[in-house]
């Protein structure tokens, strides 16, 4: 612990966001780091608690309190206040194959269990994780590392994807030769396509993509496995497959008129923006265009503010967020207590910036679609809402969601974007690879390991656990790479 009083000493400062109007010009990222000097005051705050919560992963109160990597924050906390850059890379790494990715995409729960925030203001974790990993890359400490010795044994990698691409990393490290297969045109997946550039620009993910290239590791992209190249030729070129598919499904909503002209799922939207974005610079025409149009966005998590935000940008006329659930409290409940994730009302960027633009929060809670309404042409150009109520349902204690009788009301819509969740992996690949899956659709493996009904398959990510964070699929990646090299070698170092 460099500072004992640094917690007293210094309060807690954030990188700042440009503003509004600022930032709504662009599709970049929008935070300004703090000064070096600064943001080592920021890791003098950490205490080193003699239980660090902030790295225990652990389930609490049935949601993940800490960071699901154990990643060793005191550690590299510390490390950081003494301007010891190289040496807290290393112990960043040591637990986190790509903290340029999460200093930016992770929800810090980390930060959620933090010592500091029982009483006060946590200490600025993925702030501190960020200037670690960006000095790394400024002074040349992030570099490539290939592995000295090859085992000869090799490894296809199904998806590119968080996940995907840390199962990949470990293995290569090991020194399998790890061959990673993407359908799209571009390596990332999820973080590719499916997270807007104003959280992660791309050349982000490029320059870490660029460093696993050096290090060995093959990319394949346009390969639509179970499509373009077979299962049966897969398993004939690799000892071992691991499927990294994510959760694909999105889930829809069923509801009178959804065959209108002008629907479409979230992550379909977000991904025209980002590749038209990269590939031509939004030209108009290229991309599901917001601009002029009033927008209804379907459901309240992060991928519906990322629409949101994305709207925002584009120029839309309105914007309306719809949430089923009722609102969260501002603060914690007195049932959920510190160092369980706090479950409050959290107003995200895309929020934030409508809510300026418009004037008003864009969020409706405990409302849905009962019906879309189309023009003589089939063009949506409205939807009848409904507000919903929650009954306790006496037999099974459940909550059930009922209509409000009385309560629909109709709005203006061109354009509606469903982020409701996704359901699971994919069929086709599945169906493919004669993998058996549960009941929500995801890859089933066996007693709770990595491995699939399937010889020598393995299952990692969303597509194994359902749609979560980045985070937990690094970590599920790393576990299953684990799993995957004990199989191959009968021991592992992993």
């Amino acid at each position: 612990m460099g500072k004992p009083t640094g917690f007293m000493e210094y309060e807690r400062e954030e990188a700042r966001a440009f503003s509004v109007k600022e930032r709504i010009n662009n599709y970049n990222e929008f935070h300004e780091p703090l000064s070096l000097d600064e943001q080592k005051k920021q890791g003098a705050r950490c205490m080193e608690c003699g239980v660090p919560f902030c790295q225990s992963g652990l389930n609490i109160g049935g949601m993940i309190s800490g960071c699901p990597l154990n990643n060793l924050i005191p550690e590299w906390n510390d490390l950081l206040f003494r301007g010891s850059f190289e040496q807290a890379y290393q112990r960043l790494r040591l637990t986190n194959n790509f903290p340029e990715f999460t200093s930016r995409v992770c929800p810090a729960l980390c930060e959620k269990a933090c010592t500091c925030g029982a009483n006060g203001d946590a200490v600025t974790v993925r702030n501190n994780e960020y200037m670690i990993v960006e000095t790394a890359y400024a002074e040349g400490f992030a570099k490539p590392n290939p592995p000295k010795v090859r085992t000869g044994k090799k490894i296809a990698v199904i998806g590119s994807g968080p996940s995907g691409l840390a199962a990949a990393d470990q293995l290569n490290r090991r020194g399998h030769n790890v061959t990673v297969f993407e359908r799209s045109d571009r390596v990332g997946g999820l973080l590719m396509y499916g997270i807007p550039n104003m959280k992660l620009e791309k050349q982000i993910i490029e320059r870490r993509i660029n460093i696993m290239k050096e290090e060995g590791v093959e990319f394949k992209t346009n390969v639509n496995v179970g499509k373009d190249i077979s299962v049966k030729e897969l398993k004939e070129q690799f000892d071992r497959i691991i499927l990294c598919c994510g959760a694909s499904n999105p889930r829809d909503i069923n509801a009178k008129g959804r065959e209108a002209d002008g629907i479409y799922f979230a992550v379909d939207f977000l991904k025209s923006t980002t590749k038209a974005l990269l590939d031509n610079g939004l030209k108009d025409g290229t991309f599901i265009s917001a601009k002029g149009k009033n927008v209804i966005v379907i459901g309240g998590g992060d991928t519906g503010n990322d629409c949101v935000g994305t709207c925002v940008r584009h120029g839309a006329k309105s914007i309306l967020q719809l949430e089923m659930m009722p609102k969260l409290p501002d603060t914690r409940a007195e049932n959920n207590p510190w160092p369980q994730w706090p479950r409050v009302c959290k107003t995200d960027y895309g929020q934030e910036e409508a809510a300026e633009v418009f004037g008003s929060d864009p969020r409706v809670y405990q409302t849905t679609v009962k019906e879309f309404i189309k023009d003589k042409n089939g063009k949506l150009k409205g939807a009848v809402l409904v507000k919903l109520s929650f009954e306790k349902d006496k037999k099974t204690g459940r909550m059930n969601m009922k209509e409000v009788k009385g309560s629909e009301y109709e709005v203006k819509a061109e354009l509606v974007l469903i982020a409701a969740g996704f359901l699971g992996s994919e069929s086709y690949v599945t169906k493919a690879f004669g993998t058996n899956v549960d009941g929500r659709t995801n890859i089933a493996c066996k007693n709770d390991s990595h491995l699939t009904s399937a010889e020598n398959v393995y299952a990692a990510g969303d597509c194994r656990s359902g749609q979560s964070l980045v985070v937990r699929a690094i970590r599920d990646g790393r576990d299953c790479a684990r799993e995957v090299d004990l199989s191959l070698m009968g021991y592992t170092n992993l």
